[in-house]
């Protein structure tokens, strides 16, 4: 288990199924800490990027202090408001595989954030959605505003996303991906 994921979340056995090709541009919406940023920027190589963003400076700094300590290059670190049209900061289909990992059930806006990923995302580029089971316990004071996996297969469809497949992100959340037709 990564260190602060307080042992809900497995990120490497969950990388692990997202079959990431080298080289690769992901954006990793929500970045946090980036507990999946650090370990994807090792999986697109030297010649792939990784933007690594997220609307709190403190997450972005901390995941800053971490590449550099670990030698890392290949992670850009942008600070963004994904709730709006452009948010990201990133240009028109320049992304092969948009991360959102545990960003839908902090917003009441997931449409504005599917909606963004889909801007950024190359026609057959591949969102991917791990989130909080909508029933069970969240070791938190706020469980924010959690979906189920259908709800969440409905938003993305509504984005004109296709379901590729479901994948094991552990007891307590679900993994989706999707492709941008």
């Amino acid at each position: 288990m990564a260190q602060g994921t307080g042992g809900f979340l497995n990120p490497q056995k969950v990388l692990n199924q997202l079959e990431i090709q080298c080289p690769s541009k992901i954006a990793h919406f929500g970045c946090g800490h980036g507990y999946f940023t650090i370990l994807l920027s090792a999986m697109v190589g030297q010649e792939g990027k990784i933007y690594a963003i997220d609307i709190l400076n403190d997450a972005l700094t901390e995941v800053k202090e971490k590449a550099l300590s670990a030698g890392i290059a290949n992670i850009e670190t942008l600070r963004g408001n994904l709730e709006v049209p452009g948010g990201s900061k990133l240009p028109d289909d320049s992304c092969d595989v948009v991360l959102l990992a545990n960003i839908l059930f902090q917003s009441n806006k997931k449409s504005d954030i599917i909606k963004e990923a889909r801007r950024v995302l190359k026609i057959g580029g591949r969102m991917v959605i791990i989130d909080w089971q909508p029933t069970g316990k969240i070791f938190t004071s706020d469980s924010g505003w959690r979906i189920s996996e259908q709800e969440a297969q409905r938003l993305a469809t509504e984005q004109s996303f296709a379901l590729d497949r479901e994948f094991d992100a552990g007891d307590f959340h679900y993994g989706l991906i999707f492709r941008k037709f």
